[in-house]
């Protein structure tokens, strides 16, 4: 719960901009293309974090990692709440990214690798639990802020911003108290440690994990095993870059950074919006829950292929919407499957599997390729997505809809399912 601490910053960084978009708009005379800029400004980071945390992550320990990245959350927080232009607003959200980034490396990695096999899908489902209760404290906290010091107040925005900074100087506290990570204390030859750490949490045989984890990160060292772009390490590459880019394709983050926007075209007005952004919030938690309960007994491979079915009925459900213009209760109902079938599905999953198939030796590199792919097409949807929205809302969600048939396919043929086995039994069956 500690290290997903950072994944609850990154889902509460992701969603807080969704209540203030209006008031951005209107402050900083930002046309559609500009405030969407705005929005990607923070995912700009996301690309810089994700890509720069692998290596840093290898060199000086996971833990420490995570410590820098609390005090880049407090920073932002602070500084976007006390903005005193434009550019300083990107600057701060740009910062806030690359936490956000580096985090979505960093803390589903850490958890991966503390985690007994037998748990480990809904241990590391916790980072994405947190993410949902990130999404959901913003959405509320946006609600609260509005509610308590009204909608006609100027400053509302910079409190929507500034509240992060109590959840980030929480995360700041408690990561100094959590031990480093099992398998990167065994790759700088501390194996009695390595153990101890495996012990405190609960795996069966920490002596014989230990030694495991030793012949595996032994035998991905030879021929220059640290490097990840050679020949061996492909097919897992490729397989964590096709569940990364599918997650941003399923077209969730259009859905949460708009959330707002979206039910203001639907007819709500500020108030309204800003609480069915509430209960799209308490479905993805929900869903999520259902997702983590199923992920260690059904497995990764069939939620992914499930959530590929609720998620093309739910993008068609929205397209229709948006072609007949229809209000009322419809377009929560489609929002709502959008962001429950996320939930379940490629939410739960994505973290798990990126890090269950990388080998431990590239482990760290491999997930900042696959989450800075991830943040490359989230920046992209977040960017453009307002502006093709305004001119056809059929259109994106019909797009959405057909990449979710194009991932049931791939998935079906390609993705191999990994509940119950270790990390180093995985890496020997994917060799």
């Amino acid at each position: 719960m500690v290290a997903a601490l950072g994944s609850l910053l990154f889902g509460f960084d992701t969603a807080v901009i969704s209540g203030t978009t209006e008031a951005l708009r209107q402050v900083f005379a930002l046309n559609d293309n500009l405030l969407g800029f705005t929005v990607s400004s923070a995912l700009l980071g996301t690309m810089v974090g994700a890509l720069t945390a692998g290596r840093p992550a290898d060199w000086w320990g996971r833990r420490p990692v995570l410590t820098i990245l609390a005090v880049l959350f407090l920073i932002s927080a602070t500084g976007c709440a006390g903005a005193w232009n434009w550019y300083a607003l990107l600057f701060f959200r740009f910062l806030g990214g690359v936490a956000v980034g580096a985090a979505s490396v960093v803390c589903p990695m850490y958890i991966t690798e503390i985690a007994p096999p037998k748990s480990r899908g809904v241990l590391v489902a916790v980072s994405q639990l947190n993410i949902v209760v990130g999404i959901l404290l913003a959405y509320l906290s946006n609600y609260l802020v509005l509610h308590f010091l009204g909608a006609d107040n100027s400053g509302l925005w910079r409190w929507m911003f500034g509240v992060m900074a109590l959840p980030s100087l929480a995360f700041l506290i408690t990561v100094l108290l959590i031990p480093e990570s099992p398998r990167w204390l065994i790759k700088k030859n501390r194996p009695a440690e390595a153990e101890a750490v495996l012990a405190r949490f609960g795996h069966e045989n920490p002596a014989r994990e230990t030694r495991e984890i030793q012949e595996s990160l032994s035998a991905g060292a030879t021929e220059a095993g640290d490097r990840l772009f050679q020949r061996k390490y492909l097919k897992p590459l490729l397989l964590v870059c096709m569940i990364a880019a599918f997650n941003q394709l399923d077209g969730i983050n259009a859905v949460i950074y708009y959330t707002s926007d979206i039910f203001r075209m639907a007819g709500a007005d500020k108030a309204s919006a800003l609480m069915q952004s509430v209960i799209v919030g308490l479905t993805n938690l929900v869903m999520t829950i259902v997702g983590m309960a199923l992920i260690d007994r059904v497995g990764r491979k069939a939620l992914l292929l499930v959530g590929s079915v609720t998620f093309v009925i739910s993008h068609s459900l929205a397209a229709w919407v948006f072609a007949t213009h229809t209000q009322g209760w419809i377009v929560i109902a489609a929002m709502m499957g959008v962001v429950g079938s996320h939930a379940y599905s490629q939410g739960a999953v994505v973290w798990v599997v990126i890090n269950e198939i990388l080998p431990n030796v590239v482990r760290a590199s491999g997930a900042a390729v696959a989450c800075t792919l991830m943040w490359v097409l989230c920046a992209a949807i977040g960017w453009t997505f307002p502006v093709i929205a305004k001119a056809s809302g059929s259109l994106a969600f019909g797009f959405f809809a057909l990449m979710m048939v194009l991932q049931f396919v791939l998935v079906a043929k390609f993705l191999p399912e990994t509940k119950g086995a270790s990390l180093e039994e995985l890496q020997n069956r994917l060799k």
